[in-house]
């Protein structure tokens, strides 16, 4: 007999917003011009990277900062779909199958549901599977909500067929 194996993993990013002028403001694979940019040693990009620490944790396979170390030089500035593309091959090359990922995106600023479809897409092309994408407001409570950073929280499930003995 087969039956599914499932296993789901939760990822979360938070950045604050950088005080240099010449950050671009990246989220799900999409520039927003004329917002502040994220501080962070690569795009700095949270949704993207919440959604990868979210498929590597449900693969066992670390998290993040494991992979892609903030102190290695060659991640700066680097597109984080990139590093989302590549934690999705090493699911899949662990035999995984990707089924969905969900993630909120908490933040005063930008709106996002005018780019909500740009970067479902993006994300989904890099991941391999169907990305959701959620904005949410702090409504002015804590440091999310004084507009200081973004944060995101993403859910990924991953599945593979596992045949039972009968």
């Amino acid at each position: 007999m087969t039956l599914p194996q499932i296993r789901v993993g939760q990822g979360f990013d938070i950045h604050r917003f950088s005080d240099d002028p010449s950050r671009v403001l990246v989220l799900g694979g999409v520039t927003f011009p004329g917002e502040r940019g994220l501080h962070g040693h690569s795009d700095a990009d949270a949704v993207a990277h919440a959604v990868t620490d979210a498929l590597l944790g449900a693969a066992g396979l670390g998290d993040i900062g494991q992979h892609f170390p903030d102190t290695d030089p060659q991640w700066k500035g680097v597109d984080s779909l990139l590093l989302l593309a590549h934690a999705a091959g090493l699911v899949t090359q662990a035999g995984w199958m990707i089924g969905n990922i969900d993630c909120s995106v908490v933040c005063e600023q930008p709106k996002l549901a005018p780019r909500r479809d740009e970067m479902q897409q993006r994300l989904s092309t890099a991941a391999g599977t169907d990305v959701t994408v959620k904005g949410r407001r702090a409504e002015g409570l804590g440091a999310l909500g004084r507009s200081e950073g973004i944060a995101c929280w993403a859910v990924a499930v991953i599945l593979r067929e596992v045949t039972q003995p009968r």
